[in-house]
């Protein structure tokens, strides 16, 4: 995970710069980089997470099997399109989207409510420990520029609420529907697949993403 850390920045790293027994960067290409160990049979592929497009996939710990089976085909499209998939790193839709995302070879990031990584899936590349319990779930909604709501129970739709609030986009499969005055709030994009939900994921965080730019090179421009 410190190796993830450091190359999420993009940059090269002198190999006289470091410490023994850390790495350097052999070669670098626009979605991964090639780390060598100090012993070359520790050589590893590294996702390079700085360019990557990060989608949350939220959902119960406790799925049904019809859940499960949409979460990892949401993982399995999101990793093929090039997205990391995060989520709250445990069991249930988090850990179907994960094992679908890790079958086509793609990036996966588990930030966890204890500070224990052990807790996280076997399909999680990183964990990241938070000690802050379920009050983790704002980090899991706002490291995303979209998210994708599978089923899911009331940590779900804490999750919800908050990326709402936040102006993150959230597709809903089988998720929660809200209503305001008895009458249905359609701020959740409501999909019927796997693949109309990565397909609506990517295009508004890509719409996202282009307006952050936008209007951040526009804030450059007045000062």
């Amino acid at each position: 995970s410190n190796t993830g850390s450091a190359l999420s920045c993009g940059h090269r790293v002198p190999k006289g710069a470091l410490p023994n027994n850390t790495f350097h960067v052999s070669s670098a290409g626009r979605n991964h980089v090639t780390i060598q160990f100090a012993e070359p049979e520790d050589c590893m592929l590294i996702q390079y997470i700085g360019w990557r497009m990060n989608i949350t996939v939220i959902g119960d710990s406790a799925c049904s099997t019809k859940e499960a089976r949409l979460a990892e085909t949401v993982g399995e499209l999101l990793a093929q399109r090039g997205a990391t998939v995060v989520c709250g790193g445990l069991g249930g839709v988090m850990e179907s989207a994960c094992r679908g995302a890790k079958s086509k070879g793609g990036l996966t990031v588990g930030i966890l409510p204890g500070q224990d990584t052990s807790l996280a899936n076997r399909w999680i590349d990183i964990p990241v420990v938070t000690g802050m319990g379920e009050a983790r779930n704002v980090a899991v909604v706002k490291s995303a520029r979209a998210i994708i709501a599978i089923g899911g129970g009331y940590g779900t739709l804490s999750e919800i609420a908050h990326a709402l609030k936040n102006g993150i986009p959230i597709i809903g499969l089988n998720t929660w529907s809200l209503f305001r005055n008895d009458v249905e709030d359609d701020s959740i994009i409501r999909v019927q697949s796997a693949a109309e939900a990565v397909d609506k994921a990517i295009a508004l965080a890509e719409r996202r993403k282009n307006h952050e730019i936008t209007t951040s090179r526009l804030h450059q421009d007045s000062q």
